[in-house]
């Protein structure tokens, strides 16, 4: 670990589930969906430019990841196959998607559901 923050150890990407499994040095093991990463990018275009102002990405079920890039020693940058390229993923930020995956997910489906959007898994 770099002081307290989890560093990755691996990251692995299965094209056929769509899936990045994301291991960190202190021992998590998160498995975060193409479409979760998509979702949570850090970009702007996602988190707005401030705490409240969070932009709903509506119909990413079928995104895939086309790349995945290092930045420096402390990100990665992911590309996507709908063209959104802009989110560094920081290892602070890939984990705590992972930490919070499910409570995201429930809030992202809920969100999905307000705005009469119709999710696979709703």
């Amino acid at each position: 670990m770099s002081g307290n923050n989890p560093v990755p150890t691996e990251l692995n990407y299965d094209a056929s589930t769509r899936v990045l499994t994301v291991s960190f040095d202190e021992g998590s093991v998160f498995e975060l969906s193409a479409e979760y990463l998509r979702t949570h990018s850090p970009s702007a275009e996602v988190q707005g430019h401030g705490p409240e102002s969070y932009k709903l990405q509506i119909g990413k079920e079928d995104v895939k990841i086309e790349k995945i890039m290092p930045v420096g020693r402390y990100a990665v940058s992911i590309v996507f196959d709908d063209g959104h390229d802009s989110g560094i993923f920081s290892w602070d930020w890939l984990y705590r998607l992972g930490i919070n995956r499910d409570s995201n997910w429930k809030k992202y489906l809920a969100a999905l559901k307000a705005a009469n959007h119709r999710h696979k898994e709703l």
